[in-house]
């Protein structure tokens, strides 16, 4: 049996070359064509949304993701007469979610229209201060509850040796059309160690 085995041949080389052709396409494809759209699963993140969203709407709040971008310069408009509101996200909200964000230390100044229109973008701009220059603007969302509006700009923690110019910056939120029923409102947009308050109609 030992001497049978010994006799036994290679495969020829050019079949495993043309084995390894033929597989390398089709393998393509099928990957590509079955693939599932959208981002890849990350567990711990898609997870965490997941549960931050059924225990949102247990508590009453609707959470809605709304633009956030760095203006080349402050908005022509003056600062609106916001007044000051105590630091950090309102409790029932905070206890709400599974992971707080990151929050700037101090909102300095916003400007924002008191009274819009629920078929119009609602633009927020606002001034800030980092409690340090390893942080940088990611996104916001907006948090609604009854004629509460909570706005949080989020930021990231930046990694390596990268740091951000300064600590003071500015943003430009904007709330996207129809997401804001006709209403009176008391928005609060939230710093971790100041907010800013107003009042918002909406027709």
């Amino acid at each position: 049996m030992a001497e049978k085995s010994k006799d036994r041949k290679p495969w020829p080389m050019k079949w495993i070359v043309l084995s390894i052709i033929l597989f390398i396409p089709a393998y393509t494809f099928l990957t590509l064509h079955f693939r599932r759209a959208g981002p890849a699963f990350r567990p711990y993140q898609d997870l965490r949304d997941r549960t931050d969203v059924v225990r949102l709407l247990k508590a009453g709040y609707q959470r809605i993701a709304i633009d956030a971008s760095r203006p080349a310069q402050s908005p022509a408009s003056g600062p609106l007469a916001a007044g000051a509101a105590p630091g950090g996200m309102p409790e029932e909200l905070a206890r709400t979610l599974v992971e707080k964000p990151l929050l700037p230390l101090e909102i300095t100044s916003v400007s924002a229209p008191v009274s819009t229109s629920s078929g119009i973008d609602y633009q927020v701009a606002l001034e800030y201060t980092l409690a340090d220059n390893r942080r940088q603007l990611c996104g916001a969302h907006l948090y609604e509850r009854g004629g509460e509006l909570v706005i949080v700009a989020d930021f990231e923690q930046l990694h390596g040796g990268l740091l951000a110019r300064t600590r003071e910056g500015s943003a430009l939120l904007t709330v996207p059309p129809g997401t804001l029923r006709p209403g009176k409102y008391r928005v609060t947009l939230v710093g971790e160690r100041s907010s800013r308050t107003w009042e918002l109609s909406v027709r």
